[in-house]
């Protein structure tokens, strides 16, 4: 069985527009807060949660336990059909995320990788499929704005065929 290679593309939010959001702030705001000490950048990401369950937005930190070494071969995507997912790194770290379509199915060819500046987080949109959280370093820290209770809104899949993504 062939296996799929996929080696990143620098993160931008054209490139990320059909997965989801790219959250970073660049340049000065036009808003500032608290006697103008802080700019605002407001509106970085569309949180869209399923409420109708009593599920609600909710705001987490994980931590990276374990480093994945690149090249990594993966098989399995997920999708949260119930809610968006943001990730955001609390120190300056290069991450990359892969993605697929939102769609009922997924297929390998469809998937495609992206790396991030070091600074940027993003945001998937409801349902799209991406392969679960890396890092490369361990105690990576994200903050990470998705659904509660996550119970039915993560959906598995094996591919059929082998994936491998690319060190960057």
């Amino acid at each position: 069985m062939s296996k799929r290679v996929l080696t990143p593309v620098p993160l931008t939010a054209e490139r990320f527009a059909p997965y989801g959001d790219v959250i970073q702030t660049v340049g000065t705001s036009d808003k500032t807060m608290n006697d103008a000490r802080f700019d605002r950048f407001d509106d970085l990401a569309k949180v869209d949660i399923e409420s109708s369950d009593g599920g609600h937005v909710s705001i987490s930190i994980v931590k990276s336990k374990t480093p994945t070494t690149l090249p990594h071969q993966f098989d399995l995507v997920e999708r949260h059909p119930m809610g968006s997912q943001a990730f955001i790194p609390l120190s300056v770290f290069v991450f990359a995320v892969v993605v697929a379509p939102a769609g009922e199915s997924v297929d390998a060819k469809d998937l495609r990788a992206f790396v991030s500046n070091g600074s940027q987080g993003i945001n998937y949109h409801r349902g799209v499929w991406h392969m679960p959280l890396i890092a490369t370093i361990e105690g990576s820290r994200f903050l990470v704005v998705d659904r509660a209770p996550g119970e039915g809104n993560v959906e598995e899949v094996i591919l059929d065929q082998p994936v491998i993504l690319q060190a960057f």
